[in-house]
C-alpha cells in the first residue's frame, strides 16, 4: 500500500473512528485502527466489539493520489502523529506488511502494525428496509434526554436510551429510575413494522459525536444491532437485551396546576440553591408556590437560603415540594424555548417537566421527601 494524502484530510477521518478504538481489549489488534487502500478510495475501520465505526475517504486527485493498493492496522499512537505533523501533503507506504512510513519533508516516522487480514471480519451488511431521520433532529433529540439514562450497570436495560418505532413517530426514552426523559420525532415515511430496541447510552452518544450536519441518517435494525448509516460514515453498536419499562403510561394525564418559568432563571436560581446543600449527591432543595410567587428554599449546617421568583399564574393554597436540584438542573438545561412548564400533582408525585411550545419533550423528576 502507498498513497499520499492531505493531512487535513486524514486527521478528519481517523478522527471520525477513535471513539471506537479498544483501550481494555484483550485482542491487542483492537487497539488498532485498519487502513483499506481501494480503487475507490480509503477505508479506515476501529471497533471495541461493542461498537465498530468505518469511514471512507472518497478518491480524489486533489485528496489522495494511490500508486498502490492494499492495507494494514496500524496502532492509535498514528492519530497523534498525524496532528501535530505541519506538512500539507503525507505519503504513506507500507514496508514487509506490517510497517508503515509516514514521509514527510522533514522526516520519516514509522509505526509498526499488523497485517490487515488478522483483524476481526466485521459484518457491516446494510438492510434493504431501513429507517430515514434527519440526523440534526436525531442528534438534538437524544441531547435533550440521554442525560437521564442510569449509570449503574446493576440494571443494564436502564444504560441504554429505548427507541420504540411505529408508524410514522418514533419514542425516545431515557431513565435511571429516579427521572425520566421522552421525546418523539416524526418520520418522514412510516414504517410497515414496528420496533422496540434499547441502544447503549454512550454508544449512540458517540455516533452524534461523529456526525455533523443536516443530512438524513439511515437506521438499519437487526435481531442484536443497529447499524446507523450517514454520508461516507457507517457505525454499529450492540442493542440492550431485555424489556425496558413501558414508559407511556407515567406521564400523568391529570394535574393540580401548572406554572411557566423562564428557563435561565430558573436553573440559576435552582443552581444558587444548592450550593447551601450538603448533601452532594442529592441536593435536596424545596418549592413552595403561592399566590403569584414561586419561592426556591435551601439549608443545612452551612446557612441558608431562600430566593423569590415571580410568576403570572395565581396558586391560592400554599403547595411544597422537595426535589434534587442536581436532577432538575439536568433537565432544565436541556430544553431549547427559554420557557419552560413545570407541572405539579401532588407533593409525593413527579414533576412534570416540559416545553410550553411542544408536547414531544417532557421530562419527570421524582420528589425527595427531606424528613
Amino acid at each position: 500500500m502507498k498513497f499520499k494524502i492531505e493531512q487535513k484530510t486524514l486527521l478528519e477521518g481517523l478522527s471520525k473512528v477513535s471513539n471506537a478504538i479498544s483501550n481494555k481489549s484483550l485482542i491487542p489488534i483492537l487497539s488498532g485502527i485498519k487502513f483499506e487502500l481501494t480503487n475507490e478510495g480509503l477505508y479506515l475501520i476501529a471497533s471495541d466489539s461493542d461498537m465498530t465505526i468505518k469511514n471512507f475517504i472518497k478518491l480524489d486527485k486533489e485528496n489522495i493520489q494511490i500508486e498502490e493498493l492494499g492495507g494494514i492496522v496500524i496502532p492509535k499512537n498514528i492519530i497523534e502523529i498525524v496532528r501535530k505533523l505541519e506538512e500539507q501533503i503525507l505519503e504513506i507506504t507500507v514496508l514487509d506488511g506490517i510497517k508503515i512510513l509516514i514521509k514527510t519533508k522533514s522526516g520519516n516516522f514509522y509505526l509498526n502494525g499488523y497485517e490487515k487480514e488478522e483483524y476481526p471480519k466485521m459484518d457491516l451488511s446494510l438492510n434493504k428496509n431501513f429507517i430515514t431521520i434527519n440526523a440534526k433532529k436525531l442528534k438534538e433529540a437524544v441531547n435533550q434526554i440521554s442525560f437521564a439514562s442510569s449509570r449503574d450497570e446493576g440494571r443494564p436495560i436502564l444504560t441504554g436510551i429505548n427507541l420504540r418505532i411505529l408508524g410514522d413517530k418514533i419514542e425516545l426514552n431515557a431513565t435511571d429510575s429516579y427521572r425520566l426523559a421522552r421525546n418523539i420525532l416524526d418520520l418522514k415515511e412510516p414504517v410497515d413494522e414496528s420496533y422496540n430496541i434499547v441502544i447503549p447510552t454512550d454508544n449512540f452518544n458517540n455516533f452524534l459525536k461523529t456526525i455533523d450536519g443536516d443530512s438524513d441518517v439511515e437506521l438499519h435494525i437487526f435481531n442484536n444491532k443497529i447499524i446507523f448509516n450517514y454520508e461516507n460514515l457507517i457505525f454499529q453498536s450492540r442493542l440492550i437485551s431485555g424489556n425496558y419499562p413501558f414508559t407511556s403510561n407515567l406521564f400523568p394525564k391529570e394535574k393540580l396546576f401548572s406554572i411557566t418559568l423562564n428557563k435561565t432563571q430558573f436553573y440559576n436560581v435552582v443552581d444558587r440553591a444548592s450550593l447551601f446543600t450538603s448533601d452532594k449527591e442529592k441536593n435536596i432543595i424545596s418549592l413552595i408556590v403561592n399566590n403569584n410567587t414561586v419561592v426556591i428554599k435551601s439549608g443545612d449546617g452551612i446557612g441558608q437560603v431562600d430566593e423569590k421568583i415571580d410568576i403570572n399564574e395565581n396558586v391560592e393554597k400554599e403547595f411544597k415540594i422537595d426535589f434534587s436540584s442536581r436532577y432538575m438542573m439536568d433537565s432544565v438545561k436541556t430544553f431549547k424555548n427559554e420557557t419552560i412548564t413545570l407541572t405539579f400533582l401532588a407533593p409525593d408525585k413527579p414533576i412534570v417537566i416540559s416545553d410550553k411550545d411542544s408536547e414531544n419533550l417532557m421530562h419527570l423528576v421524582l420528589p425527595i421527601r427531606s424528613y
